[in-house]
């Protein structure tokens, strides 16, 4: 799979592409650095969302501003001779920025202080284990609501699709037929929703940013055009509060 997310291609599955594009960012490359980024702002998201036990809403929730930065600090610091892998290394920073970000705010400190040890003892390394699996815990919902839910968002996107002249019957004709087209699109539709000015433009002019945007992703303008409806049904779910569908798209571009 090749994932379209800059103006370079970027082969995710390519055997030692990762180690070579973390070899040019350790060597000051930012270029290969933000190609590994926006390669894995998927991972991250899925990373950050794990970790909080709770869907996480892009341009509201400062978890993901945090795990975005904990992966570039996690590019910064792997040593391969030292480290496991990567994205595990990468992973374990995230959640560690995510704990600190947590206690600093105070958030949970209250509920798992008695947690941290069997014996009480605020032991740093079975703290984390504790404060993370009571957090993942605590935010699931039973069956019966989530369902509920569901279809609540379902309606909710119904009418705001309405105001941007768009109908689910829209979304079934403008749907790539092909798996990799989709992510494709999905991953467009991310991009859109991370940059402020994307994000701004679709609100307020109800449109795509076509000229800039096509400067951002590898997919052409005519392809952008006949995808349109689509990708902007995408960026809305991502925008707005639709945990359950946002978590659907993230598998699929994760996949």
């Amino acid at each position: 799979m090749i994932i379209f997310f800059s103006s370079i291609e970027v082969p995710v599955n390519q055997p030692n592409r990762l180690g070579q594009l973390l070899h040019k960012a350790k060597s000051g490359d930012k270029e290969a650095k933000e190609i590994i980024i926006a390669d894995y702002i998927p991972f991250i998201l899925k990373i950050a969302a794990k970790v909080c036990g709770r869907f996480l809403r892009i341009g509201e929730d400062d978890e993901i501003s945090i795990s975005l930065m904990a992966f570039n600090e996690a590019i910064d610091k792997y040593q391969s001779d030292k480290s496991s892998s990567f994205l595990s290394f990468a992973e374990m920073v995230i959640r560690r920025r995510l704990v600190d970000f947590y206690r600093k705010e105070k958030r949970g400190r209250e509920i798992l202080f008695s947690d941290f040890t069997e014996d009480g003892q605020d032991d740093e390394s079975q703290g984390d284990y504790y404060w993370l699996e009571r957090v993942k815990a605590q935010e699931q919902f039973d069956d019966q609501e989530a369902s509920r839910e569901r279809k609540e968002e379902i309606i909710s996107l119904h009418k705001i699709l309405n105001e941007y002249g768009i109908s689910f019957g829209d979304l079934v004709k403008n749907c790539p037929k092909h798996e990799d087209a989709r992510k494709r699109a999905i991953l467009v539709a991310i991009t859109i929703a991370l940059n402020p000015d994307f994000r701004n433009y679709l609100l307020s002019r109800k449109s795509l940013p076509l000229k800039d945007l096509v400067s951002q992703v590898n997919v052409s303008r005519k392809t952008l055009e006949r995808q349109r409806k689509y990708i902007i049904a995408l960026a809305l779910i991502l925008i707005g509060d639709f945990p359950y569908l946002q978590d659907y798209l993230f598998r699929i571009a994760k996949d």
